[in-house]
């Protein structure tokens, strides 16, 4: 496993939006409120397709219904996007039904959880006109999942708040464990939340075998687990809820971009405590439209769909000739150097690093 460092904090308002974006499930919401999941007028007879390529995906998927609508127009498919819980429901539902897909394609199992699904055969070799950075591959399987997006899993601060108070914010995953933070920092759960896994790997990367201990102190310096990200960022963070205690919280490394207030941002991230997820994108093995589904993918590395994914679902493109907002430029940078698990080494001991995370954490 490699070692590494960055995300941080959304503007309350913003975060309201993404929230609702999240809860809306996988419906493709455009800028009239109408859903991209409805047939296509513009489906062209004279495309290459024909007929209708459903999308598997996790509850927060969110485009710009223009962009299905062009799709749709240059393919001649109609896009179906089913909901399907989380990341990690996602994924298991892929693994159960390896033998009777649930659709043509999915979108959104990441590199902590793909090694299931790609182990159970759920997906095929896919081929697309465009190649994604090397950096994003997976070890094994990236013949037939395709990176789209990446984020980071950090921990934020408020950094008005640390002003305020003339304390100095923590840096590190080991600063967190430092008396001058007691009681100032809450994380989602392992095993409720993708971010709260996520971070909880970044400690894994980060201590080894000796990661009980070092959650052993954080408890004991006050940290506080909650059940998501949610309730960390909105219920206890300073800068995501007027009632919040907690200035210290992890989120994303994108987070910065949303809290720009007179030409600065509120909060930061910290760029040594970092935990990478990649995003993919695959054709399922069995499915009914294969050839869809592989345009479909293709698609999902566009310029204009890399473009449109940072303000669309609050993630990076992995493609090099996509643009990203200029907020996100200036206030979000991303690691350099971000934590990583390889992700067999996740699938084999997920279940035993979740149970005695909960045995620490019950103490």
């Amino acid at each position: 496993m490699s070692h590494a460092r960055s995300r941080a904090a959304l503007t309350t308002s913003t975060l309201a939006a993404a929230t609702a974006l999240a809860l809306a499930g996988c419906s493709l919401a455009g800028g009239d409120g109408s859903t991209a999941t409805e047939p296509s007028t513009s489906s062209s007879d004279t495309g290459q397709g024909g007929g209708t390529v459903v999308l598997a995906t996790h509850e927060s998927f969110h485009l710009p219904k223009k962009l299905v609508r062009a799709f749709e127009a240059e393919t001649g498919y109609d896009l179906e996007v089913r909901a399907a819980g989380d990341a990690g429901t996602l994924a298991t539902k892929l693994s159960l039904t390896a033998d009777n897909p649930i659709a043509d394609a999915a979108f959104g199992v990441d590199n902590t959880f793909a090694s299931r699904p790609l182990g159970e055969g759920a997906f095929a070799e896919v081929t697309t006109t465009a190649t994604p950075p090397a950096e994003y591959a997976l070890p094994e399987g990236g013949d037939r999942l395709v990176p789209v997006d990446s984020a980071n899993v950090c921990v934020n601060v408020d950094t008005a708040w640390f002003e305020r108070e003339g304390l100095t914010p923590p840096t590190t995953l080991e600063d967190l464990a430092d008396d001058r933070y007691r009681d100032l920092f809450v994380t989602p759960g392992a095993s409720t939340s993708s971010p709260g896994m996520a971070f909880f790997l970044a400690t894994v990367a980060a201590f080894g075998d000796s990661w009980p201990d070092y959650w052993t102190d954080l408890l004991d310096n006050g940290a506080k687990v909650v059940d998501g990200w949610e309730d960390a960022y909105y219920g206890d963070f300073t800068a995501g809820s007027d009632n919040g205690t907690r200035p210290i919280v992890v989120s994303y490394d994108s987070s910065p971009a949303f809290t720009v207030s007179g030409g600065r941002t509120t909060t930061a991230a910290l760029l040594d405590t970092c935990f990478r997820q990649v995003e993919y994108a695959g054709v399922l093995e069995g499915a009914d439209n294969p050839a869809g589904a592989e345009a479909l993918v293709d698609w999902m590395l566009s310029d204009e769909v890399q473009s449109a994914l940072p303000e669309s679902m609050y993630v990076f493109p992995v493609m090099p000739g996509a643009t990203v907002p200029p907020d996100w430029a200036e206030f979000a940078p991303q690691p350099t150097d971000p934590y990583e698990v390889d992700p067999a080494e996740i699938d084999a001991n997920r279940e035993q690093w979740l149970t005695e995370w909960t045995d620490v954490i019950s103490r």
